[in-house]
């Protein structure tokens, strides 16, 4: 049985693919680039393509399809860089993975306190031997309320680790669970947005979230409020979120995901214009700290995409069905 790998990472995956190819029974077809009319043939007698956050288009799918490929696997949680529809249409199953929850909790944790104590600035004044105080003065977590977006998985995580610092948590989810009443009361989003200090997010990109964030619920929020996105870039209206910062309205924001990130996340493009004039905007604001989606990225984390993976591919190709299938 053969996979074929797509964005394979020779720094941080290559050891986890050596391990559970050899696991789970399966040759591994390495493609470091990534996917493809001009390598598509590399999947050319696989069972399925393991991929991530990289443009799976119609065109791609019906080519792997004529091929014998069956199943594509994303490599990540969120998959809406696959043309659904299109693997609907050739037959081709999806399926997603899943990944230890700590990896996005800790990190939103972290990046919820370094907005908080306006590290950014710390930090870049340090770096100029500008040890003054004036403008760095921050606040203290136990005294807000932080609202938290989805209760999920990596949400409960969040809220989990929140309860430690003694705040007020606030959350919300079309689908309560009594695990994480013992930390957090339940609101319905618009009194989650009205109450909270910080507001952090953690939902999928769907139709019903897509821009959840914009002018008129920003409307809704206090004056000062900190936006946190670890989820998916959609979420939030970025444009809105601009004029946000630049009005004061929003007091901060930490980003580690940002909307139309497709194809410039994980490159080096320190001497090219990026053609992104959001991220340009965002990046050198003094009240943003923004990082390149890097939430996940944990070595348990790594470990886990790469073996759930396969181990769909392996579900699928035996005649079972993946547990993170999508369609």
């Amino acid at each position: 049985m053969k996979i074929a790998a797509y964005n394979y990472r020779d720094f941080d995956e290559a050891k986890y693919f050596e391990k559970f190819g050899q696991e789970y029974g399966v040759e591994i077809v390495i493609c470091r680039e990534a996917p493809n009319r001009e390598n598509a043939h590399l999947a050319e007698g696989c069972v399925g393509v393991s991929v991530i956050t990289t443009e799976i288009s119609e065109d791609l799918i019906r080519i792997w399809k004529e091929m014998g490929v069956k199943h594509i696997s994303t490599r990540t949680i969120g998959y809406d860089h696959i043309d659904l529809d299109a693997a609907r249409k050739y037959g081709m199953t999806v399926s997603n993975v899943s990944y230890s929850t700590g990896s996005v909790a800790d990190y939103t944790v972290m990046i919820i306190l370094m907005a908080l104590r306006r590290m950014k600035t710390i930090l870049r004044r340090a770096d100029g031997q500008d040890y003054s105080l004036k403008g760095s003065i921050g606040r203290e977590i136990g005294d807000l309320t932080v609202g938290v977006v989805g209760t999920g998985k990596i949400g409960e995580h969040v809220i989990r680790n929140l309860s430690g610092f003694g705040c007020r948590i606030l959350a919300s989810d079309p689908y309560e669970k009594e695990s994480v009443r013992k930390y957090a009361s339940y609101v319905s989003k618009d009194e989650l947005f009205q109450l909270s200090d910080v507001i952090t997010f953690h939902t999928p990109a769907l139709p019903e979230t897509y821009h959840m964030v914009n002018e008129e619920t920003l409307k809704e929020m206090k004056d000062g409020v900190i936006l946190v996105n670890a989820a998916r870039g959609s979420i939030i209206d970025t444009e809105a979120l601009i004029k946000a910062l630049e009005s004061k309205k929003v007091g901060a924001a930490a980003l580690d995901v940002v909307e139309n990130e497709l194809g410039i996340f994980y490159g080096d493009y320190k001497y090219q214009v990026i053609g992104h004039r959001q991220i340009s905007i965002l990046k050198d604001m003094p009240n943003v700290l923004f990082t390149p989606h890097m939430a996940f990225y944990t070595e348990q984390a790594v470990s886990d995409m790469v073996e759930h993976s396969i181990e769909s591919i392996v579900a699928e190709a035996s005649g079972g069905v993946s547990k993170s299938r999508v369609i």
